[in-house]
């Protein structure tokens, strides 16, 4: 029996040091404290930070915060990765978590031109609902009260995107091969090289927090 005992030792050995691995490979991205490590590409007196978390709420029009870790001015990259965030809205807000994105606008609302956007909306006006992966993968109804804390998990692996709201996926979608956008959102796909991730400040009416923020990197 030892021998079969030893072996199940080591099985369990092997299978908790793999997860603790799994573990040590996050990496947090929000000092809870600072915004250091972050950027904006327009009026940063968007983005502060009270209580522990990041506040967005921008002076003027579209501003993005984009992660750019320890590079002096270029954002860091991720390509396949799971992003976890703990954020609230107050009400009539709307806000966003992009990925796969650049500093690169297409209007003169400063609107992003390129990558995905996680929705965030705590409007009852606003048809696109918090979770929804925006103009392509839409929901009519939240799946959660934003004016209280709930996390959003999103997993980006190959050419699969899954969106979680409190551990729920709402959103499972696959980037087509041949993949056709209105010309307004061309630019919404994913790069091959991966790209920022960067929080929104939507209008000087709104107002989304983020904190616990943290990401891993996927095969």
């Amino acid at each position: 029996m030892k021998p079969a005992i030893n072996l199940l030792l080591l099985l369990v050995l092997v299978l908790t040091t793999h997860s603790a691995r799994c573990q040590d490979q996050w990496k947090s991205l929000f000092d809870g404290k600072s915004l250091k490590g972050w950027k904006s590409n327009l009026y940063p007196e968007s983005f502060t930070v009270v209580d522990g978390a990041i506040r967005a709420r921008s002076v003027k029009d579209r501003v993005h915060l984009f992660y750019v870790g320890d590079r002096a001015g270029e954002f860091e990259r991720f390509k396949n990765f799971e992003l976890e965030a703990t954020v609230r809205g107050e009400p009539g807000s709307n806000s966003g978590i992009f990925f796969h994105t650049d500093l690169a606008v297409r209007d003169a609302m400063n609107h992003l031109a390129n990558g995905y956007e996680v929705q965030l909306n705590s409007s009852p006006t606003e048809i696109r609902k918090t979770g929804s992966l925006y103009a392509v993968v839409d929901l009519d109804k939240s799946p959660v009260d934003e004016t209280k804390w709930f996390k959003v998990r999103l997993t980006v692996q190959g050419k699969r995107i899954v969106v979680r709201i409190n551990e729920k996926i709402v959103v499972d979608y696959t980037e087509p091969e041949q993949l056709v956008r209105p010309p307004e959102r061309a630019g919404r796909r994913l790069n091959p090289a991966g790209g920022a991730i960067a929080l929104q400040a939507h209008d000087p009416g709104s107002t989304f927090y983020f904190k616990d923020i943290r990401i891993r990197p996927l095969p």
